[in-house]
């Protein structure tokens, strides 16, 4: 019966005098342990950030170009600078629970919601025509103002400003910023920044085109390396770019510690 005998410092394991047989010789078969280099991730990839593209468009919505806008954002990455510093993850037809798991899995840096957000009017007197028509009249009177995930059929689901808000405090210590491309966000953006560096949002309803050239301008922003205030602002002259004039739309909020 071969003795096998471990010397602890040198990982090697002596089979001299054993019963093995058909081998050239006897001595010690030494075992090399993987470096640490090669068992650890690169600088870059340890320090990646991720970005978490939230989708839902509800069947009852107005069909809305998300599709077109990651395709613009992962495209933007790509081309990027510093395209090694970013992952882009995604998550579609987001259902609040899917929401609560893609935060724990993925464990983003920056979070990226695109839909349909709902809110009162400018002079916050009445709900928006756009609320009316997007959310079941049982989901206004109970919050009024919020995102629009979906169910499980599909259908609208509002989310409030205060279950978001929620939300977000249990991953502050991780988010950097969350960008809300969705109309009537600003509310939203104001509260989420209680916990949050930086917030996103919108201060009334905003075109599909426009939402889009934010994006595009943002993304590559932070791919060239620039910082949130930067990139926020390149979001907003891209759409002012573009000829749309929704560029002070787009309002950003920092967290004051």
């Amino acid at each position: 019966m071969a003795q096998l005998h471990s010397d602890s410092t040198q990982n090697t394991f002596n089979i001299s005098n054993s019963s093995i047989t058909n081998l050239v010789g006897s001595g010690s078969i030494q075992y090399n342990e993987p470096s640490a280099k090669n068992d650890t991730l690169s600088e870059t990839e340890r320090h990646k950030k991720v970005i978490l593209f939230l989708a839902s468009q509800p069947i009852s919505t107005a069909r809305l170009r998300l599709d077109e806008e990651v395709r613009e954002i992962e495209e933007g990455l790509r081309r990027s600078r510093y395209r090694n510093r970013f992952e882009l993850k995604q998550q579609w037809a987001v259902r609040p629970r899917d929401l609560q798991r893609a935060m724990l899995d993925c464990k983003p840096h920056i979070v990226h919601f695109s839909g349909h957000g709902v809110g009162r009017t400018m002079d916050d007197s009445r709900l928006s025509e756009a609320t009316r028509k997007l959310v079941p009249v049982d989901q206004v009177k109970a919050f009024e103002e919020g995102l629009i995930l979906e169910d499980q059929t599909g259908q609208a689901k509002l989310v409030s400003t205060e279950a978001l808000a929620a939300l977000f405090e249990l991953f502050a210590d991780s988010v950097e910023c969350v960008v809300l491309n969705a109309c009537y966000s600003e509310r939203q953006a104001k509260v989420i920044a209680q916990h949050i560096p930086y917030v996103i949002g919108m201060n009334q309803e905003i075109e599909d085109r426009a939402a889009i050239e934010f994006a595009i301008g943002f993304y590559d922003a932070l791919g060239a390396g620039e910082s949130v205030e930067f990139a926020y602002k390149l979001g907003c002259s891209a759409i002012q770019m573009a000829n749309s004039s929704e560029n002070l739309t787009p309002v950003i909020i920092q967290r004051v510690n």
